[in-house]
């Protein structure tokens, strides 16, 4: 029997918010993933969401670039290639099931936005 390797998620300090752009995304690069980070302001309030940069159809990293919007009621990001809609909280491609992204925790600690990995 094998014996299996735990993979133990860290946070990781990847830049100060203001480097954010409101209702757009940004790249950072972590390890050797690239996480799209986006800045959405929704009634008044600023929410942060991480999720992997590669576009899975389009098969680029480019959903950093894509279009923020709601759709459905849901927070979305076009991708910039063919126009689907990833969810940004679950990472779910709203116009195939069988389509998805990582997403990842981000939170903010004295002005630093950190994500987990």
């Amino acid at each position: 029997m094998q014996a299996q390797a735990n993979i133990i998620a860290q946070w990781h300090d990847v830049c100060h918010v203001d480097d954010l752009v409101t209702n757009s995304g940004v790249c950072a690069l972590i390890g050797d993933v690239q996480v799209a980070i986006f800045s959405v302001q929704l009634d008044g309030e600023e929410n942060l969401f991480a999720i992997n940069n590669w576009d899975p159809i389009g098969e680029a990293n480019v959903l950093y670039r894509g279009i923020v919007g709601t759709l459905t009621d849901k927070i979305v990001v076009a991708s910039p290639l063919y126009k689907e809609h990833y969810d940004l909280d679950s990472g779910a491609c709203l116009e195939r099931d069988d389509i998805s992204v990582n997403t990842y925790p981000v939170r903010v600690e004295q002005d630093r936005v950190l994500i987990e990995l």
